[in-house]
This record gives structure tokens, sequence and C-alpha cells, in this order.
């Protein structure tokens, strides 16, 4: 990683480098967490992944089929570390 040096405007702004920006996704009204460590500056997207919806609750789940017990889970997990001994 190479080093950037940028200059703070008279408002307190800094302009993150391009390079930068394209690396975060970083546009217009992207924010950031500012974390001041000492004489450093920390700054980290608060978002670093899109944001997702979640399903509604009462949607229909994929498997369509009988629960298992607890029992059947364990059955079925020993199974498996059998086979992979």
């Amino acid at each position: 990683m190479r080093t950037k040096t940028v200059g703070l405007a008279s408002k307190g702004q800094l302009v993150l480098p391009k390079t930068i920006r394209d690396r975060l996704n970083g546009d217009a009204g992207t924010e950031f967490s500012i974390i001041g460590r000492g004489t450093e500056v920390v700054i980290k997207p608060t978002r670093i992944f899109p944001a997702t919806a979640l399903e509604p609750v009462d949607a229909p789940s994929v498997d369509q089929g009988k629960p298992l017990s607890l029992e059947d889970v364990d059955r079925a997990v020993q199974a498996e570390a059998v086979k992979r001994r």
C-alpha cells in the first residue's frame, strides 16, 4: 500500500485519493467511522457490504419437509463424523 499525503481544508475536511475511494467503493454520501488512536487517525467505511433485506417472517422456508428432532440431528452429525475419519 502506498502512502498518500492529503491536506486538511479550512473546514476540517480531507479528500480521500481516488484510488482509495475506488477500493472502498466510496461515493458521495458514503459514511465513515473516524477513530483516533494516539497520534493516528483510522478511517473505516461504516458499511462495507451493500444493505440487504431479510425475508418476511411468514415466507415459506426452502425445505418443506418434516422438522428433525435433536436425536436425528445428533445421529446425522455422528454419521458424518465417522465418514470423515
